[in-house]
């Protein structure tokens, strides 16, 4: 049976489920902009309404700022990394009830902001792949590894970004959150995606860039649950990964494992 080696880690698998935003592609060329449309459009409304603006992006959503105000980087343990899209809803809503306006409204208003800044997104197709996953996807393929998607982001939406990057085909089963009745840390994205390849879960390889695809995979009682750091540092958040790696180039892609 083929199989991977990552560190010093090498399984035999059957099938690898991957996560897509920050492990597919590039998390900040992505939303990283969605995220300050969005609450540009949430600080304006505030100022329009005579509420104190957003105090901190960073602690709201996760977004880390340069000394200029830029957007630099993101917190991989935060809301906007881990949270579903109604999981970020509820929190920019929140700001907006706070502020006195009634909680229908809150949500109503939000969903339109991001509403907005999703058609920006889609304009500018910015998807881009992660270093050294072409080459991975097609080692894969060669040696008859199946793959599957499981992301917190919608079916439909991880569908479209695959197409923009030109690497649907490589998989057998997207999983998105409206699959599940519960997404991550729970592993019942991860035992859909096995039960789509026709795999068990016990021959699949799990990798991710948030300790929520490690405990999913965990969950799941996968073969090894492999973190993705690509600027290094993951101890500190992927505490239940099997083994930490920067870029695809550091999963060799086994004849027989």
């Amino acid at each position: 049976m083929p199989g991977v080696q990552a560190g010093r880690h090498k399984v035999s698998c059957r099938g690898i489920l991957l996560d897509k935003d920050g492990t597919l592609l590039d998390f900040m060329a992505l939303w990283g902009e969605w995220a300050v449309t969005l609450l540009d459009l949430l600080d304006s409304h505030l100022e329009l309404i005579g509420a104190e603006r957003i105090g901190s992006r960073s602690a709201l959503l996760g977004l880390k700022l340069d000394e200029q105000q830029q957007l630099a980087d993101y917190d991989k343990a935060g809301p906007l990394a881990m949270g579903s899209e109604e999981e970020v809803t509820a929190l920019l809503a929140w700001q907006l009830y706070a502020a006195g306006v009634p909680w229908n409204e809150a949500l109503m208003q939000v969903r339109q902001f991001s509403s907005s800044a999703m058609i920006e997104l889609k304009r500018r197709r910015n998807a881009r792949p992660m270093p050294g996953l072409s080459s991975f996807l097609t080692a894969c393929k060669e040696q008859g590894i199946q793959l599957a998607v499981v992301t917190s982001d919608t079916t439909a939406a991880a569908r479209e970004h695959l197409s923009w990057m030109g690497i649907e085909h490589y998989f057998g089963a997207v999983i998105g959150r409206d699959r599940v009745s519960i997404g991550k840390p729970f592993p019942d994205m991860a035992l859909l995606a096995c039960q789509e390849l026709g795999i068990l879960p016990e021959e699949a390889v799990v990798v991710g860039d948030s300790n929520g695809d490690m405990q999913m995979g965990k969950q799941a009682g996968v073969q090894l649950a492999i973190g993705l750091a690509p600027e290094g540092g993951g101890e500190a958040y992927l505490l239940d990964a099997d083994v930490i790696i920067r870029s695809f180039s550091e999963i060799q892609v086994v004849e027989e494992a």
